[in-house]
């Protein structure tokens, strides 16, 4: 199964039809969602082109294709207008015997880890930059930002397919690749 992954969309309708036009582009079965929908949240600057009624509509539309666990800018008001669930703080997915546990990040992250075993895969968003590191006990994973990248990243996305993570940009230009067997 291909599987794209993209975070913190912040309500940026531009940069959310972008995400989706790629999603197409590669013809994923799934678009994970790591939180943070539609407000930009009182920490970042309105992003570029923000509509969440546009967001939210275009989002809707796919709510069959997609999986969403909860950022810390997510609420119940945005489930009421949401067509799919949102506020779940995690998913589990299994690749290839590994555990990939999938959050946002403001909870589950680095300084506080979720359960994981020796290979595991802690996937999460938040930080608006894009990260693959390896440790002697995990692996982290990190797709950046859809609307408003930090640290001199780009706007983009991961796909996982076959047990090969790649980062993306919105035009779909490969950044970096991740593989485990």
């Amino acid at each position: 199964m291909k599987i794209m992954i993209a975070s913190d969309i912040h309500g940026a309708a531009g940069f959310c039809e972008q995400m989706l036009a790629a999603y197409d582009r590669e013809q994923a079965q799934k678009l994970l969602l790591l939180g943070d929908i539609l407000y930009h949240g009182p920490r970042n600057d309105l992003p570029e082109g923000y509509a969440p009624k546009e967001v939210l509509a275009m989002l809707n539309a796919r709510k069959e294709e997609l999986l969403c666990v909860r950022g810390n800018c997510d609420t119940e008001v945005d489930q009421m207008v949401l067509e799919f669930p949102i506020l779940a703080e995690y998913c589990i997915l299994y690749v290839n015997d590994r555990m990939i546990f999938a959050t946002h990040g403001h909870n589950f992250n680095e300084k506080n880890l979720p359960m994981l075993k020796k290979g595991d895969i802690l996937l999460h968003g938040h930080t608006h930059v894009p990260v693959c590191r390896e440790t002697d006990h995990y692996v982290y994973l990190n797709p950046g930002s859809v609307s408003i990248p930090k640290e001199g990243s780009w706007h983009g996305y991961m796909i996982l397919e076959e047990g090969l993570f790649t980062w993306k940009d919105l035009d779909g230009t490969v950044k970096q690749e991740f593989s485990f067997h």
